[in-house]
């Protein structure tokens, strides 16, 4: 056994992965640089270190669950008159992360309100925060199998440590009284410590119709509006404006 083998082998049982993958290219980088000993223990560190993250960032991103279409890039303010791209640019910076802020982005279906929420959510994972991408039903499910299912068990418990929850689709479907207070009893343990980004194409006024009790809607009302910013999106369903045709793809 040669001493790069020698060496790629000490690296595996120490878990130095990237270490022992790159020790060669770097050391004949090294030596064609002419580079001091600790320059050269300092990259083959520095990639160890710049492999972890990205696969730490892979992880959290997987564990997310975040949809196909999460990237900011892909959202256009063209028709958004309430989020020109100046108001775009500060929700990206993500000071109301920081500040505990939370975000209800509202209006009819298709304007890009879930892949808004999804790149936010994407953005601030980028950024080292603990963020996670759910629907309404998807936690929903959640609150109720917690107990009952190890894999529940452990999403609830990821949730419960998140700076930043996406909540997608709220008040889609009518919850029955015990969702309706599974789900008020999660913001109410959260909502001083965890923002939360909501799409929903329901106006506050019309939530006590979907939970069916006024006095728990006020109170989850009080909670999440608190700090809070509101948007309305508005336009054209983005599917609908771009909607494909059996007819189109035969012809």
């Amino acid at each position: 056994m040669n001493t790069v083998e020698t060496i790629q082998k000490q690296c595996q049982l120490l878990r130095l992965g990237a270490v022992a993958y790159q020790v060669e290219a770097l050391a004949d980088q090294a030596a064609g640089e002419g580079i001091s000993y600790l320059q050269f223990a300092q990259r083959l560190l520095e990639s160890e270190i710049d492999q972890r993250r990205e696969r730490d960032l892979e992880r959290r991103k997987k564990a997310a669950h975040l949809p196909a279409r999460h990237r900011l890039e892909q959202f256009d303010t063209t028709g958004q008159e309430n989020l020109p791209p100046a108001r775009l640019q500060q929700l990206k910076e993500l000071s109301w992360l920081d500040q505990q802020f939370n975000i209800i982005l509202m209006g009819p279906p298709g304007t890009g309100k879930t892949l808004l929420a999804a790149g936010l959510c994407h953005q601030a994972i980028g950024q080292g925060y603990r963020a996670y991408f759910r629907t309404m039903q998807e936690l929903v499910d959640i609150l109720k199998a917690r107990e009952l299912s190890a894999r529940a068990k452990t999403d609830y418990r990821r949730l419960c440590k998140a700076q930043l929850i996406v909540i997608d689709d709220l008040m889609m479907t009518p919850q029955s009284s015990t969702e309706a207070n599974l789900f008020f009893h999660f913001i109410n343990q959260l909502h001083e410590q965890t923002s939360f980004v909501i799409t929903t194409n329901k106006s506050p006024k019309q939530w006590v119709e979907v939970l069916g009790d006024e006095v728990l809607t006020t109170a989850l009302l009080d909670r999440l509006l608190y700090r809070c910013e509101v948007i309305q999106h508005a336009g054209q369903s983005y599917r609908m404006k771009h909607r494909k045709s059996i007819f189109e793809t035969l012809s």
